[in-house]
């Protein structure tokens, strides 16, 4: 069994900062491209930023120099630092994750989810 468990969000002013950060545990074999999307209520859910195996990234025009993916293979997590915030950055962000459990196939995984507010 896989867990994905996001942390980090709360509510913020616009203009701050917040970092989400999501562990994977569980019986992994190898883990390939992980991303952060996220859902505003009555909105579809949309791909914020995403990072492969090798590190390069790719993110949402509406979040480009403002936010960050990274992570750290050794530690099996993936971070989403977010400066300047806006009140439309508001919504809940889930983690994903591309594994491979130990026994069976590749597979796609998601956290629960963690609530981002913005406003004043």
């Amino acid at each position: 069994q896989v867990q994905l468990v996001e942390s980090g969000g709360g509510l913020v002013q616009p203009g701050g900062s917040l970092r989400l950060s999501c562990a994977v545990s569980g019986r992994i074999f190898n883990i390939y491209a992980m991303a952060w999307y996220r859902q505003a209520p009555g909105k579809q859910r949309e791909l914020v930023a995403g990072v492969a195996t090798g590190g390069s990234t790719n993110y949402a025009d509406s979040v480009k120099g403002r936010f960050t993916i990274s992570r750290d293979n050794a530690k099996n997590t993936v971070h989403l630092q977010m400066n300047s915030l806006k009140p439309e950055d508001t919504a809940v962000y889930y983690c994903n994750a591309y594994i491979i459990v130990i026994g069976q196939p590749q597979n796609n995984y998601w956290g629960q989810g963690t609530q981002v507010t913005v406003s004043s």
